[in-house]
């Protein structure tokens, strides 16, 4: 069809679902060519029970991929088609066992043995006539969407067409509000700013650079919208320390932490670091997510003149 010509594969959904409606339209017309006064949702439902036997609902939901609300509906409908009989109450509905009546063993031959086959050979004939076969794609893609949904794919592709927008450049002066702001949002947010914050903070460059330090800002579309700093320390163990990490939330899901963080390694690796060392609190998951996605791994023994600080971490750069 033209429309989805120019639509492309935005409207993927809707291109199915109409296949799915005619599919349906013409699966009800079948049971018509065949006398059986059935509807095509009820199908996944009886066969369980043709092949299986007695199921309550909710085995019958897990089977089938239904909700067991889809399932009580369709057994209501097919009992009352007299189909279906309930062969044990239960004061939980969803424990109900459902099996066929005398009347749904008797059309199960006519659907599952005669129509069935005469449906596989019409659809054999599809696929032959076919370039592409389309129940072995179906199956790869159920297995690739169980893997990762559509909406994931999506969140990932817009995650790397906005970081097209951003950059890491180093720190300037006129960079020093942003850097403060950014840093005194989140930890005002979960904790409360210590002394050791606001020398940081307000005299970067005494406190970081004139060190032997180095801090990072991430521009998104110009705007300074992250900071992480390097910060050389005075330890027999660890070269340098990631520290003063922080994304304003407009910006999140932007990859910024992501692209901060690399820029920082980076700077470790090309002044000689080994080790490189950070530490934070357990209830920031996603940057915790973001570090261990880094290569940081979990120490423990450690000093730190934080009060909300509550796991450490380092990341080796030499073997």
């Amino acid at each position: 069809m033209d429309f989805f010509n120019r639509t492309g594969k935005m409207a993927l959904g809707s291109r199915l679902r109409l296949l799915t409606s005619k599919m349906t339209e013409d699966a009800a017309k079948i049971y018509e060519l065949y006398n059986v006064d059935f509807s095509p949702k009820w199908f996944p439902v009886f066969f369980i029970l043709s092949e299986d036997g007695e199921k309550t609902i909710s085995e019958i939901a897990e089977q089938i991929g239904h909700s067991q609300p889809s399932v009580t509906k369709i057994v209501k409908e097919m009992a009352a088609a007299g189909l279906i009989e309930n062969n044990l109450e239960s004061t939980d509905k969803r424990r109900n066992v459902v099996g066929l009546t005398e009347k749904g063993v008797k059309i199960s031959h006519q659907i599952i043995k005669v129509q069935c086959a005469d449906i596989d050979l019409a659809i054999d004939g599809m696929i032959s006539e076919a370039n592409h076969n389309l129940w072995e794609a179906l199956a790869e893609w159920e297995f690739l969407l169980e893997q990762k949904s559509l909406l994931k794919r999506v969140q990932e592709q817009k995650k790397i067409r906005e970081s097209k927008d951003a950059k890491i450049v180093p720190y300037e002066a006129k960079y020093q509000s942003a850097f403060r702001s950014l840093n005194e949002e989140w930890i005002s947010n979960y904790f409360e700013m210590e002394e050791a914050d606001y020398k940081a903070l307000d005299n970067p460059e005494e406190y970081i650079l004139n060190k032997g330090g180095k801090i990072f800002v991430a521009l998104y579309k110009d705007e300074p919208l992250g900071v992480c700093t390097l910060i050389k320390m005075n330890d027999p163990e660890y070269d340098y320390e990631m520290a003063k990490m922080a994304v304003s939330p407009k910006a999140q899901g932007k990859s910024l932490g992501s692209l901060l963080g690399n820029a920082v390694i980076d700077a470790a690796k090309e002044l000689g670091a080994s080790k490189l060392y950070l530490e934070s609190n357990t209830i920031l998951k996603p940057a915790i997510n973001l570090y261990h996605k880094l290569g940081f791994e979990k120490i423990t023994g450690r000093q730190t003149p934080y009060q909300r600080c509550n796991i450490q971490m380092e990341l080796k750069l030499k073997d």
